[in-house]
């Protein structure tokens, strides 16, 4: 693995967001450009099963586009660890890749990161469908991390969280029932080592 100095960067757009499940030194608001957020990756190990998939988001080029997240800060002592452990979580379909992170409004600072990233070259790919299609699988869709419904609303509870907008999460959220109190958050404190900033 490549690392950045003394230090890795993890990007976070989809369930990173609000369940990192890893130990990090710091979690800043971050973004990419040039690539969108999109429901375009089915799920059979985490939002879903083998012939009831789910819909769980990828990154796609688009350009000018904008994709809001969290950017998590890794010491190169557990990097290769925790990078090893997020290939194991995203073995379905997911490829690792370095993208361009930036921080803040404007142009802000620039930082090097690894995210996760899942092409048409995997077999679990779905591709773009019509939003009630998507709607109507996410609706049914569970697995073993949960309901897919519950996937979509809290990434759109973050990104609301942090006055982001994404069209598409959200028009697909407005198309959802809403939590039942069986989805809970999930917390990811355990996942902090001491001095971690939330």
């Amino acid at each position: 693995m490549r690392r950045f100095g003394t230090e890795t960067w993890i990007f976070g757009y989809g369930s990173l967001t609000w369940r990192p499940d890893f130990p990090h030194r710091e979690r800043r608001p971050a973004w990419v450009s040039g690539r969108a957020r999109r429901f375009w990756q089915g799920s059979t190990d985490h939002r879903g099963v083998p012939g009831a998939p789910g819909r769980v988001v990828t990154l796609v080029e688009e350009p000018g586009a904008r994709c809001f997240g969290m950017a998590y800060r890794v010491d190169a002592a557990g990097a290769d660890a925790v990078v090893a452990a997020l290939d194991h979580r995203e073995r379905g379909g997911y490829e690792r890749v370095e993208i361009e992170l930036r921080f803040g409004a404007a142009v802000g600072r620039v930082a090097r990161a690894l995210t996760w990233v899942a092409t048409p070259a995997n077999p679990n790919y779905l591709g773009e469908a019509p939003l009630a299609a998507i709607a109507d699988q996410v609706r049914r869709a569970y697995g073993p991390s949960g309901a897919n419904l519950e996937y979509v609303h809290r990434l759109a509870e973050f990104l609301r969280a942090h006055g982001a907008d994404d069209p598409h999460v959200f028009a697909l959220a407005r198309l959802l029932p809403a939590l039942h109190p069986e989805h809970a958050p999930r917390s990811s404190d355990a996942s902090k080592i001491p001095g971690a900033s939330a």
